[in-house]
């Protein structure tokens, strides 16, 4: 397929650049891509794929080319945005503001890179396509949304995905991020961490600030829990494992010299294996009960529990065979060996969901003779990195890097000819 891609992407990459500044520049929060769906699923329609559905899983879109027998091999790329905003000053740069989903308006911007996931999926999808001859069984492209809410891959699960189209054999994706442009990076096994969000709700009993002694403050508690929380990861995970523990939002009252009934914390918590994150949840509800009761509250906390990702795996055997594709495409020297991120991606539940191995890749976005200065002089620190509003992939060789990334991992999978 080498040939191809080269040829290929020779006369498509001028078109998948003004397709990505497009979409760069009108982005959509997530559950709320539709633009962005109809733009992608036109794209496959224009390719010849026998199916594309559009609104699975809300906004999702699906597309199968079948070409004989053979696996079935997906592949999968986010397309949702942030309520970030934009200070890279692209001429494209995003101006969007939209209205979240809990009523807020909110500035918008690309800060993860999902325009690029996007863009590069279409050409790996238009190549494979134009390419039939070379492979044998079925393509399944899914365009997913609400990535960053964690909730995309598994709406699109329970809304059928793997009863309305063919399973796959295999899961193959990518994420664009702070690595050298033109460089792949790439680890085995856990590469992201299981993600668990949580609102809590501590209730106490309010009052006037100049008589404490009448109330029950919410905000010593609140206090309180965000200091004990952090002796979490200090002193009840083992030290060879790893785990984070983020108070990311601490809400309560609206006078000084009020005191609140209630105070509210968002909670963020991030492990590689299914014990420490069990552990790590468990000591979150006990600590904040417990303070709780000391506190005498008059009733207990509530928790919401939500965002849940589980750890992304990527299968070391199926990591080899792709990896070892990528050395023998690109090269060894622009292979990049990649350390644990604690960083969650809502891919793996595809896998998990069907018990079929997934193979999960990195891909630089960042000027690559700078980024690697910054990698070399220990400034990795002041690269704009995903979810910053500095944050914006340089057009190529990211793009054709990530397209051919896809098509080379594809290939590995499908039939031959």
């Amino acid at each position: 397929m080498a040939s191809t891609v080269a040829e290929g992407l020779q006369h498509m990459r001028e078109d998948l650049a003004d397709f990505y500044r497009d979409l760069h520049s009108h982005p959509e929060l997530s559950l709320q891509e539709t633009r962005t769906a109809g733009l992608l699923a036109q794209r496959l329609r224009d390719e010849g794929f026998d199916e594309v559905v559009e609104k699975v899983g809300v906004t999702g879109v699906v597309g199968v080319l079948r070409n004989g027998d053979g696996p079935v091999v997906m592949l999968r790329a986010d397309f949702d945005a942030l309520p970030v905003e934009e200070r890279t000053g692209l001429p494209y740069a995003s101006t969007v503001r939209a209205v979240d989903g809990d009523g807020h308006e909110v500035p918008v911007m690309h800060a993860c890179g999902h325009d690029m996931h996007a863009v590069c999926l279409t050409g790996a999808a238009a190549l494979l396509a134009r390419s039939r001859e070379q492979w044998s069984g079925t393509l399944l492209v899914v365009f997913q949304p609400a990535e960053e809410l964690a909730v995309g891959a598994r709406g699109m699960v329970d809304d059928g995905l793997f009863e309305r189209f063919p399973k796959p054999d295999i899961v193959l994706g990518q994420h664009v991020g702070p690595l050298p442009a033109g460089f792949i990076g790439h680890g085995n096994g856990p590469v992201m961490a299981a993600a668990d969000s949580v609102n809590i709700t501590l209730h106490g009993r309010g009052g006037h600030g100049s008589r404490p002694e009448a109330s029950i403050d919410p905000v010593l508690m609140a206090a309180n829990v965000v200091t004990r929380l952090q002796g979490i990861v200090a002193r009840e995970v083992p030290p060879a494992e790893t785990a984070v523990v983020t108070v990311g939002r601490l809400k309560a009252g609206t006078k000084d010299n009020i005191i609140p009934e209630s105070a509210e914390l968002g909670v963020n918590i991030r492990a590689f294996t299914p014990a420490v994150r069990d552990l790590v949840r468990s000591a979150v509800e006990r600590i904040v009960t417990g303070e709780s009761r000391t506190s005498g509250a008059p009733k207990p906390p509530d928790f919401t529990w939500f965002a849940s990702a589980p750890a992304l795996v990527s299968e070391p055997e199926a990591t080899k065979t792709t990896v070892a594709a990528f050395s023998e495409h690109f090269g060894a020297q622009r292979l990049l060996p990649m350390p644990q991120v604690n960083a969650s991606e809502d891919v793996g539940v595809f896998g998990e969901a069907l018990g079929v191995p997934t193979v999960f890749w990195f891909w630089g976005g960042l000027e690559a003779e700078s980024t690697i200065a910054a990698f070399t002089e220990g400034r990795v620190d002041e690269l704009p990195g995903n979810h910053s509003a500095a944050f914006a992939p340089v057009v190529e060789p990211t793009l054709s890097t990530g397209v051919e990334a896809l098509v080379v991992a594809a290939s590995t999978w499908l039939g031959k000819v």
